[in-house]
């Protein structure tokens, strides 16, 4: 990797093989047959508006990026890398009698004047006429080389208001002194969300084939992706003549150099974008990428249009919250953070998000021996910065869901969490309290072995119990080693009515 230094507050630049001043679009004298084209990529944005007080991303915060950098050079496009219809809050609330299932980030991204997009493969936790309707919404260019709509037993491209989706995409571009171009794009997701709607083909083979019906008819190939960024390491390796991959998926920034290939993925929600200045030599028949980070904080301005827009849909939220009993602004944690809500890690082992939320649901069932979640129910994907407010407790579980009390027989007990820990990786492994322990394959509380005869009192989310997660059907009320379910608390006054309301409680009483 290269090294990085540090020129200001909010952008760090890359070094690069070769150090040149940058061309302007506005040249004079005659074709110089250089042309010039400026990438604003962000990739696994789930907020419109700014996170952490106000202070960073924000959709109004990319658009005056896009505009900054679009009035030096007419040839800039804005890029996003996947996962942006979900995982959000805003698909756990409604809009006219509707779910909102991403209505309002497809808005924020036209108002911003998004360019080009790639499916992330939380696009597909929606339903699929709600993706088709968010597709139809969009104003900007789609691209799918590796994943396509089934539909009926038929495989076929998905497709925006009865138009296909391309498998690659030419951009033809021209500069002020008359120099064209021809820039060819891919778009590659990772075969991760297995949605009955959707199949893939291997990503690295179908790169492989759209970069030979791209290379000899275009100045420059981009790989816009979403998968992990071994993956896009191997995707260099393999297709050495790519100009730049721009990738998603992980939310921290990664920035590699695979051979001559720049790898470029930002931080998610809009915390950062990458711009990259791509210089077509068309005499030379060679390019030259120049890549930084621009940080999207409090220097950088809210573009009024996208703002106005995000301000409407920040109302309809609001409207929503309350009548849920949460003040969403309200500042609930501002220290020890920040707070680890990554899908790899909750759904693998314990954080310290996750540890605050089991200790949240004990201290609202504190006769409870035993207290469990699953980590689907958390669906931030992503750190919680500090200050932590009720908002962030909300779009860590968008879907809330009440705390019940039951008493199980030890081993129904013992073979819930056995089966908790065998989904390690996705939604149904198992998180409960500290005071729960696994040692030499014994399941204890407090140091003393479960007793399958004898009886547990646990306190568990109400999802749980409908037997509808991964290999935990056995868990209904039905379940004869399931001795008694309490009766439900509903209201929003007690924290057992709604796990994001025992948190706020919990936060409240500890901060």
């Amino acid at each position: 990797m290269k090294s990085i230094i540090k020129l200001a507050p909010r952008i760090i630049l890359f070094s690069v093989l070769l150090i040149s001043a940058s061309c302007s679009v506005f040249k004079g004298g005659g074709n110089d047959n250089k042309l010039e084209v400026t990438f604003v990529h962000i990739n696994d944005v789930y907020e419109i508006a700014p996170l952490a007080g106000g202070t960073q991303g924000g959709m109004a915060r990319v658009a005056t990026l896009k505009k900054e950098y679009k009035a030096k050079n007419p040839n800039t496009l804005l890029v996003i890398g996947g996962d942006f219809l979900s995982p959000s809050v805003y698909n756990s609330l409604q809009y006219q009698g509707k779910p909102i299932r991403g209505q309002q980030m497809v808005e924020s991204m036209n108002a911003a004047g998004m360019d080009l997009a790639v499916f992330g493969n939380h696009e597909f936790d929606i339903k699929e006429s709600e993706l088709q309707q968010r597709i139809n919404e969009s104003h900007f260019q789609w691209i799918s080389s590796n994943a396509f709509h089934k539909e009926g037993g038929i495989i076929k491209p998905f497709t925006k208001n009865d138009s296909a989706f391309p498998k690659t995409f030419i951009m033809n571009l021209r500069d002020a002194d008359g120099t064209t171009a021809r820039i060819g794009f891919m778009g590659i997701v990772l075969p991760f969300n297995k949605a009955d709607y959707v199949s893939y083909s291997d990503p690295l083979k179908s790169a492989k084939e759209a970069y030979n019906l791209l290379k000899d008819s275009v100045d420059a190939v981009i790989a816009i992706t979403h998968q992990a960024v071994y993956e896009d390491s191997i995707l260099a390796k393999e297709i050495p003549g790519l100009a730049l991959i721009l990738g998603g998926h992980e939310h921290d920034m990664r920035f590699l150099h695979v051979g001559n290939i720049y790898i470029a993925k930002a931080h998610a929600n809009a915390k950062s974008a990458f711009v990259v200045n791509l210089t077509i030599n068309k005499k030379k028949r060679s390019t030259l990428v120049k890549p930084k980070l621009v940080y999207l904080d409090q220097s950088i301005a809210l573009d009024s249009v996208t703002n106005a827009v995000v301000q409407k849909w920040t109302s309809i939220a609001n409207n929503n919250y309350q009548s849920l009993g949460f003040d969403a602004a309200k500042v609930v944690m501002d220290h020890n953070g920040p707070l680890d809500g990554r899908e790899t890690e909750i759904r693998s082992h314990a954080t310290n998000l996750t540890q605050l939320i089991m200790s949240s649901i004990k201290e609202a069932v504190p006769t409870a021996e035993v207290v469990l979640m699953n980590s689907g129910s958390i669906r931030v994907d992503d750190f919680l910065q500090m200050p932590l407010t009720e908002y962030d407790i909300i779009r860590t579980m968008p879907f809330g869901g009440g705390i019940r009390e039951a008493d199980f027989k030890g081993s129904l007990l013992i073979k819930t969490l056995e089966q908790g820990r065998k989904n390690r990786g996705n939604g149904g492994f198992l998180q409960y309290n500290k005071e729960v322990t696994r040692e030499d394959g014994t399941w204890k509380i407090n140091g003393q072995p479960i007793v399958p005869e004898r009886t547990y009192h646990v306190g568990i989310t109400d999802f749980l119990l409908t037997g509808k997660e991964a290999n935990l059907d056995f868990l209904n009320p039905a379940n004869p080693e399931l001795i008694r379910l309490y009766k439900a608390e509903t209201s929003s006054k007690d924290p057992r009515s709604d796990v994001r309301l025992a948190v706020v409680s919990y936060l409240e009483k500890h901060q």
